[in-house]
């Protein structure tokens, strides 16, 4: 099944404003473990942690976060160091 961003999106933030690191990674595409590595090195914060620990992200922050990073690694060719540097 294949997501309707704007309603996915519409919803999660009724409920409580953050998404989960799954959501997320489905809405960008990529895999959780790409969204671990990215704020294991810095690149992207967690906006909060669940009851259950969690971690929770801000979807429009997250989401402009990635498309720089991408942008950054796929047209730019930067390396992540260089990365941090300019986030």
């Amino acid at each position: 099944m294949l997501y309707n961003i704007a309603t996915f999106m519409e919803k999660r933030i009724k409920d409580s404003g953050f998404i989960k690191i799954g959501e997320l990674a489905k809405l960008f595409s990529v895999l959780p473990s790409t969204i671990n590595f990215y704020t294991r090195e810095g690149l992207l914060k967690e906006a909060r942690r669940s009851q259950g620990g969690y971690r929770l992200y801000d979807p429009s922050k997250a989401m402009q976060v990635l498309k720089k990073i991408a942008e950054l690694q796929n047209k730019k060719r930067y390396t992540i160091e260089e990365i941090k540097k300019l986030l």
